[in-house]
């Protein structure tokens, strides 16, 4: 039952678990999250339209999904990596997660006078084998995750935190590369999470006999993609909000362990997730097996800040190539069904949006990327 919530769920989880990687260093500057909001406009919020969008024509999983699509649109196999790159970012965030929290609850034991005596690589892949047995209970995971989470933060927040100075500085193509990296990761894009989502709630309830989907039976002309995509970007745009709030935030020993527990659970979700895409390939025993020898490489072998790197060039090549696919190689006819905005001119503008809008952005935030790192 929890599956129908995953996607709210997540919606309200992945800002909370990936904004301390992405913001600057002074929570403070004013244009920073202008061009973070315009991206969430611009970039994030058509990318969702076109997962959902792809989740409600395949009405399969991602991997499974792109197999039917490029058939259908007579597309270059190619297309079909983007299922398996989204099945390796969600591994990626999920290590990246871990990597952070083992990091800060090595810190919070030594506090409650408790030496483990491993190396930051070890207890991260422990971790790693840990979420990867909880990623058997499914989405159940996910609100114990997100309230776990949110009071290890809350502990942050009321033992204090820096005072806000909000100014404006100067605008720079690397600041725009941030601001996209960090609306991409806010909504998953890349991540095939919510396509997955949509695709498991409809088969859910067909299993269990309940409310007929009509995009289940293929017969989609009344059900409109926005009922499903605002609430979500709503989501999000209020948990980055309140991310901000708690950026910059020290965890107390006690908030930290909280959070930590909070982590593995979401990041079992995102293991089940990726094996779950996997298995339609390789079938369930090698699935599991290949997601965990991945996690335990990332989280074991790369430092995070590595990890962050990783994360920005997977889920932005992963983003392109769905955008790309939506935009140039579906039918218009098949999508324009898929989405039923409730005119035609809300449809053209997210066709010139997903097109043109959301790979030249990505292009711009790319060169801003490379600028910051090799300077």
């Amino acid at each position: 039952m929890m599956v129908r919530y995953a996607s709210y769920l997540m919606a309200a989880i992945l800002p909370l678990l990936l904004f301390r990687w992405f913001t600057p260093d002074s929570i403070g500057q004013i244009d920073f999250w202008l061009l973070w909001l315009l991206a969430m406009v611009i970039v994030a919020l058509p990318m969702v339209y076109a997962e959902i969008a792809l989740a409600y024509r395949s009405r399969q999983s991602p991997v499974g999904g792109m197999q039917v699509l490029t058939r259908e649109a007579d597309a270059s196999i190619l297309w079909r990596g983007f299922g398996w790159l989204a099945a390796l970012v969600a591994v990626v965030i999920a290590a990246l997660a871990i990597s952070g929290a083992s990091m800060g609850v090595q810190g919070a034991l030594t506090e409650f006078g408790i030496e483990l005596g491993l190396p930051t690589f070890a207890l991260s892949a422990g971790l790693i084998v840990i979420a990867m047995l909880l990623s058997m209970l499914g989405a159940g995971t996910l609100p114990v995750g997100f309230v776990l989470m949110a009071v290890g933060l809350l502990f942050g927040f009321f033992a204090g935190h820096p005072a806000w100075d909000f100014v404006m500085t100067e605008v720079s193509l690397a600041e725009w590369g941030r601001a996209v990296a960090l609306a991409l990761v806010s909504v998953g894009a890349g991540t095939g999470i919510y396509w997955y989502t949509q695709y498991a709630a409809t088969a859910t309830a067909e299993q269990l006999g309940h409310e007929r989907h009509q995009v289940a039976t293929g017969k989609n002309n009344t059900l409109r993609a926005s009922k499903y995509v605002l609430p979500i970007w709503g989501l999000q745009l209020v948990a980055g909000l309140a991310a901000l709030l708690i950026s910059g935030t020290t965890l107390p020993p006690l908030g930290a362990l909280f959070y930590l527990v909070g982590v593995l659970c979401v990041s079992a979700y995102l293991l089940h997730y990726a094996a779950e895409q996997f298995k339609v390939k390789f079938g369930l025993i090698i699935s599991l097996v290949l997601t965990l020898l991945i996690g335990v490489v990332l989280a074991a072998a790369l430092p995070a800040q590595w990890l962050v790197i990783v994360l920005v060039i997977s889920s932005s090549v992963a983003a392109l190539l769905l955008s790309v696919f939506a935009g140039w190689q579906m039918k218009i006819s098949h999508l324009r069904k898929s989405l039923n905005f409730s005119n035609e001119g809300l449809y053209n503008l997210w066709r010139i949006a997903i097109r043109i809008l959301v790979p030249l952005a990505m292009v711009l935030a790319a060169v801003g990327w490379l600028s910051e790192w090799f300077s």
